[in-house]
């Protein structure tokens, strides 16, 4: 079969073939439709994720959408290496499998599934949202962002306060569904640095239930002196580390956690259980059929793997079309 397979470390996979795959005990035959390029997908692809098992040649993708041999249109996630959702076929457990309604199409569905699930968890699993909580989503100019910031609104947040460096991407968050947008710059001096932490600090005045971050770096470190400085009365920040696209490393002062009752807690594979993983799946599914989430795709050929795996996409989710 053809297939997106990576030969070495480091290397994009190539459109090549690969050996055909055979369903195993409990496993269905699925023949993929559709496979979305996400940061996990390049990661576990690259052997960097601390997921991933050094093996190769392996095929890429993490999860996609396919049709098993009884007709179910299905999304499925994790297939065992060395076959991955990027190929013609895969063999995939059915517990590992979540039927689509019919109101999404295979490229939707395959592009709002990872991010989606990763935002949902986040909140739900991790941060245990309830109504009228007041959520920020640092980084929500990306993918997952945009749509944590469509499912807070979703799951019932009184109050959504959105960060980026794009002050434009921004102005199109709060057409999402963002009450407060901030922009930041840390790049030049740090005056950006004040300014971010001041208009952080108003927020937390005012109250803030749960962080989600999608960036980590330097303005996760901001964002928690500004909790440490603004949060009175041990009011609890349930602060969810989802991603780290600005740096995998923080500097967290001591003071900053003995000052204030920040919740520190991340949100990925082995934090989140695969059960709950999937239960969010459904539940994006379901929110996408309730309020239409939005989000910007665009579907590639699988042929075109190995140009598209690393060209610049925009802020729109490239998907692998079979």
């Amino acid at each position: 079969m053809k297939a997106a397979v990576v030969f070495e470390a480091g290397q994009s996979p190539r459109f090549a073939d690969f050996r055909e795959p055979v369903a195993g005990a409990g496993e269905a035959l699925i023949s993929v439709c559709a496979s979305a390029l996400s940061q996990f997908t390049r990661s576990r692809a690259a052997g960097t994720h601390y997921s991933a098992k050094a093996q190769f040649p392996v095929v890429a993708g993490s999860d996609g959408v396919g049709v098993t041999a009884d007709g179910r249109r299905v999304y499925f996630a994790l297939p065992e290496a060395p076959f991955g959702g990027m190929a013609e076929r895969v063999p995939m457990p059915a517990s590992r499998c979540v039927d689509i309604p019919a109101g999404i199409d295979d490229v939707t569905a395959a592009a709002i599934a990872n991010p989606g699930m990763s935002a949902w968890a986040a909140l739900v699993s991790r941060a245990g949202i309830k109504k009228g909580d007041v959520v920020l989503i640092n980084g929500a100019t990306g993918s997952a962002g945009t749509l944590a910031v469509q499912l807070a609104k979703y799951l019932g947040a009184s109050k959504v306060i959105a960060t980026a460096r794009n002050k434009a991407a921004l102005e199109n968050v709060k057409a999402l569904g963002a009450d407060k947008v901030i922009a930041f710059d840390l790049d030049h001096d740090a005056h950006g640095a004040y300014e971010f932490e001041d208009a952080l600090k108003q927020q937390f005045a005012q109250g803030v239930d749960i962080v989600v971050d999608y960036l980590w770096g330097k303005s996760a470190e901001i964002i928690m002196t500004a909790i440490a400085k603004a949060v009175e009365n041990g009011s609890p920040v349930r602060f969810v580390h989802v991603g780290a696209s600005s740096g995998s490393e923080i500097v967290l002062p001591g003071a900053a956690l003995r000052s204030s009752s920040i919740v520190l807690m991340g949100s990925g594979i082995k934090s989140v259980s695969l059960a709950d993983m999937l239960a969010a799946v459904r539940g994006v599914y379901e929110a996408y059929g309730e309020v239409h989430l939005q989000m910007a795709t665009k579907a590639v050929p699988l042929a075109d793997v190995e140009r598209a795996w690393t060209a610049d996409a925009g802020r729109a989710r490239v998907v692998f079309v079979v």
